[in-house]
C-alpha cells in the first residue's frame, strides 16, 4: 500500500484501503483494497473493481449477514471471512468530515444504475487507506433524480439492539436530512457527471493484504 504525497494526498492509481471497523467494537469487519482515482482537499474517489478480494463480516456459523433475521441480526456472535466482490465495480465519493460517502452502481456493460448514499463516520486517514464506521441508515438517488430511504428496519434495530444510542442516532439522522438536502438541491457530486467516468484501463485489481486489520501508525481527518 502506498501512502499519501508531500501533500498528503494519494497520487491516481495509488492502491489503499477503504475499511469499517464493526459497530460497538473495535475491531475491523470490512476491508476493500481501492484504486485511488482522485485525492485533493475537496474530495477523494476510488474505484473498488470487479473481483477484489475483501474482508466481510459473516455469523460464527458462516451465515451470511443478510440471510439472518432482522430481530437476531445484530446478536448474534460474528467472524468475518474473505470474500470477492462480485458484479459490476462501485465508484465511491467522500468529502473531507462529511458523514457520508457517496457510491455508484451501474449495470453490466456501463449502464448506470443509481447513487448510494452510505450515512457512515467522516473518513479517518491513515498511511494504508481510510477508516470509518457505518450507521446503517442510506439513501438511494436514481438517475431521474428521485430517492427514497434505505434499511430504515435495520437503522431501527440496531439502535434498539443498543449499538448506538439516542443521541448517536439523532446525528445520524441529522447527517441524513442534510444528505437529502444536496440531493434535493442536486448539488456535487450528483452534478459532477461521475456516472460518465471510466476507470484507467491499464490498472489491476489490488491485492488484499495480509495485514489488512493492522492498527494505523498515524490517524487524521
Amino acid at each position: 500500500m502506498e501512502t499519501g504525497g508531500a501533500a498528503g494526498f494519494w497520487e491516481p492509481g495509488s492502491e489503499i484501503l477503504w475499511r469499517y471497523r464493526e459497530n460497538g467494537g473495535a475491531r475491523f469487519h470490512i476491508a476493500r483494497p481501492v484504486t485511488v482515482v482522485r485525492d485533493d482537499a475537496e474530495l477523494l474517489a476510488v474505484w473498488l473493481a470487479p473481483g477484489t478480494e475483501c474482508i466481510r463480516p459473516v455469523l460464527a456459523d458462516g451465515t451470511p449477514v443478510h440471510l439472518e433475521p432482522l430481530e437476531s441480526r445484530y446478536t448474534k456472535p460474528r467472524t468475518v471471512q474473505r470474500d470477492r466482490w462480485f458484479g459490476t465495480g462501485v465508484l465511491k465519493l467522500a468529502r473531507p468530515a462529511e458523514p457520508w460517502s457517496v457510491w455508484l452502481f451501474w449495470e453490466p456493460g456501463w449502464r448506470f444504475k443509481n447513487w448510494y448514499v452510505n450515512l457512515e463516520e467522516p473518513l479517518a486517514r491513515w498511511e494504508g487507506g481510510v477508516d470509518s464506521v457505518d450507521h446503517f441508515l442510506d439513501i438511494s438517488v436514481h438517475p431521474d433524480r428521485s430517492w427514497h430511504w434505505r434499511d430504515e428496519d435495520e437503522f431501527a434495530q440496531a439502535l434498539g439492539d443498543g449499538l448506538m444510542d439516542d443521541q448517536q442516532a439523532e446525528r445520524v439522522r441529522e447527517a441524513g436530512r442534510a444528505a437529502v438536502e444536496v440531493i434535493r438541491a442536486w448539488g456535487p457530486p450528483f452534478s459532477d457527471g461521475w456516472q460518465h467516468w471510466r476507470p484507467d484501463p491499464s490498472w489491476t485489481v489490488p491485492s488484499l493484504p495480509e495485514d489488512w486489520d493492522r492498527t494505523p501508525a498515524h490517524v487524521s481527518s
